[in-house]
C-alpha cells in the first residue's frame, strides 16, 4: 500500500490578493479550460469584446460538439450585476452564431445560497451553469477547485468559416497522436483518386480539405487519442445510415449542421477502403454540386 501523507490545504481568497487575481484566474482557464469540469473544451477567445461594450471574459469551445461557454469569472461572492452581464454576453453570442449550442458559464469564489436560489429560476429557460472555484494553498503550492452548483438543464452546424484559426501538423498530434493523424493522409489518398489537387489543412478545431488554397468542407477530420473521427456533408439518408450500419464503423450522429459524424480505427480503413472511397467521393459530388 502506498504511504500517503496526509496534507492539509489551505482555502486562499483571491479577491484582494495582489498577485493571484481574476486576470491570474483567466490566464489559469485559459491555458486549461478542462479545469472547470465541462468536458473537453477548447479556447476560442478571451476578453472577446461586445457590441455592448463590454468584454466576455472567456469563449470556449467543445472538441467534440457544437458546443460554446460563454464564461464569466467573478472573484468574492456572486452578485446582481455578474448574473446580469452573463446572461448579456451569452444572449448576444447565440445572435451572432445561432448555429452553436449555447451555454452561459458563471465561475465564481462563493455562490451564495440566495444567489443560488435566484438563478436557478432561469435553469430550463436559459442554458446556465454555475462553478464554485476555490484556490488552495499547501506550502509554496497552489491549486484550484471547481465545483458545479448548478448544471444546465437540456433545452435544446459548424460555422467552418468562423473556425479557420491556422495551426499546424504537430498541434494535431499532440491533440490527438501521430497514428491518428496519419490515418488523415491515408483518406486523403482516396480523395485523390477523384482528384489530386485537394491537401490538408490544419485549423484549431479540425483538419479540413484545401484546393487552390480554396476550402472545401465536404469532409472535416478531427484526430483523438484512439481513433479518428470523420465528419461528412450528406443529405440524410436511409441508404447510407444502412450501409454504415452493415460495416464496423460507429455513426455517432448526424448533425444539425447536415453532417454524418464517423468514428474509426486503422483497421476501419484498411477493411473498407471501398466503402470509404465511395462515401468520400458521394459527399463530395453534393457539395459541388
Amino acid at each position: 500500500m502506498d504511504n500517503l501523507k496526509y496534507v492539509k490545504f489551505e482555502k486562499l481568497s483571491l479577491k484582494n490578493h495582489a498577485v493571484y487575481n481574476e486576470k491570474w484566474l483567466q490566464e489559469r482557464i485559459a491555458e486549461d479550460p478542462t479545469i472547470l469540469g465541462l468536458g473537453d473544451l477548447i479556447l476560442k477567445d478571451k476578453e472577446r469584446v461586445q457590441p455592448s461594450g463590454g468584454r466576455l471574459d472567456l469563449l470556449l469551445q467543445d472538441s467534440d460538439s457544437n458546443q460554446r461557454y460563454e464564461v464569466e469569472i467573478q472573484l468574492g461572492s456572486t452578485n446582481e450585476t455578474h448574473i446580469i452581464r452573463t446572461i448579456e454576453y451569452w444572449d448576444i453570442e447565440r445572435k451572432r452564431y445561432p448555429q452553436y449550442d449555447h451555454t452561459a458559464v458563471i465561475v465564481a469564489e462563493d455562490i451564495t445560497s440566495r444567489f443560488l436560489n435566484v438563478i436557478s429560476l432561469f435553469n430550463g429557460f436559459i442554458p446556465l451553469v454555475a462553478i464554485q472555484m476555490n484556490a488552495m494553498r499547501c506550502g509554496d503550492q497552489i491549486s484550484l477547485v471547481c465545483t458545479t452548483v448548478l448544471d444546465q438543464m437540456s433545452l435544446g452546424l459548424i460555422d467552418e468559416e468562423e473556425d479557420q484559426e491556422v495551426v499546424d501538423r504537430s498541434y494535431w498530434e499532440k491533440r490527438g497522436t501521430k497514428t491518428t493523424v496519419s490515418m488523415t493522409d491515408e483518406l486523403l489518398e482516396f480523395i485523390h483518386a477523384f482528384d489530386p489537387a485537394f491537401e490538408l489543412k490544419y485549423n484549431k478545431f479540425y483538419i479540413v480539405l484545401a484546393k487552390d488554397g480554396q476550402t472545401n468542407n465536404f469532409a472535416i477530420f478531427r484526430p483523438k487519442k484512439k481513433y479518428l473521427r470523420l465528419d461528412l456533408k450528406l443529405n440524410k439518408s436511409e441508404q447510407i445510415e444502412k450501409k454504415i450500419d452493415e460495416t464496423d464503423l460507429e455513426l455517432i450522429d448526424y448533425t444539425k449542421s447536415g453532417r454524418y459524424r464517423i468514428r474509426m480505427s486503422r483497421k476501419d480503413i484498411e477493411k473498407h477502403q471501398d466503402f470509404l472511397k465511395e462515401i468520400l467521393r458521394q459527399s463530395y459530388d453534393e457539395k459541388v454540386g
